[in-house]
């Protein structure tokens, strides 16, 4: 911050995260803490690559003002990263009720008995800020999110496999086992019929009775 008779300026450095091809803007905040008005006026060494919003202006007493300036789009950048652009930012009492346009640059030219204060900013660039990419919960260490999910794809689709088979061998079984009995019991009736002159046996009934309840509750589970 400069402590000038006029006007209080903050940075003393125009500091611009440089990338190429890219409009970067910063600001300069004045404070006039006297009694005067204050008008101001801004030049810089390279006027072509740089647009400042207002060049010109008051600042009123006791008040303060900002000013914009935006460096244009830049197709290269320098080796070294070095900058040797410079403000240079003047100040001077104005007449109470000047507006900005009646600033002319007659007013900032040094003549005996009038005070004008300078104030030299330096242009400094800075590295752009660096993306962050967020990891995935859950994903391994050394492995992107989209291997993880790739991953977890193909075990979820090995695991339904695995599941599929296991039903239709058992549904084969369950099949199989119904076949069985029934042929069983078609044994058994046959037996009944053969042996009907000497009536049905309770052992007959019996076997009848629970081939009958397996074989309903193989085919309902199947």
């Amino acid at each position: 911050m400069s402590s000038g008779e006029l006007l209080k300026i903050e940075p003393l450095e125009l500091k611009f995260p440089f990338e190429l091809k890219k409009q970067i803007s910063c600001s300069i905040h004045l404070s006039n803490n006297t009694e005067d008005h204050v008008a101001f006026k801004v030049k810089t060494t390279n006027p072509k690559k740089y647009c400042v919003r207002p060049n010109t202006g008051i600042v009123l007493p006791r008040s303060t003002s900002d000013v914009i300036v935006t460096m244009q789009a830049q197709k290269e950048a320098p080796s070294d990263m070095q900058c040797k652009d410079k403000f240079l930012l003047q100040s001077v009492v104005a007449i109470p009720g000047v507006v900005p346009r009646d600033i002319t640059q007659e007013m900032f030219n040094k003549e005996e008995g009038r005070v004008i204060d300078e104030c030299k900013l330096k242009v400094i660039y800075l590295p752009p800020p660096q993306p962050s990419f967020p990891v995935a919960e859950g994903s391994e260490e050394g492995s992107s999110p989209k291997e993880s999910m790739k991953d977890n794809g193909h075990q979820n689709g090995s695991e339904a496999k695995s599941v599929i088979s296991r039903l239709m061998a058992e549904k084969a079984a369950a099949l199989h086992q119904g076949n069985r009995l029934r042929q069983e019991l078609e044994l058994v009736k046959r037996d009944m019929t053969r042996s009907r002159r000497g009536g049905v046996s309770f052992i007959h009934i019996i076997v009848v009775g629970l081939l009958g309840i397996f074989l309903g509750y193989i085919l309902k589970r199947s």
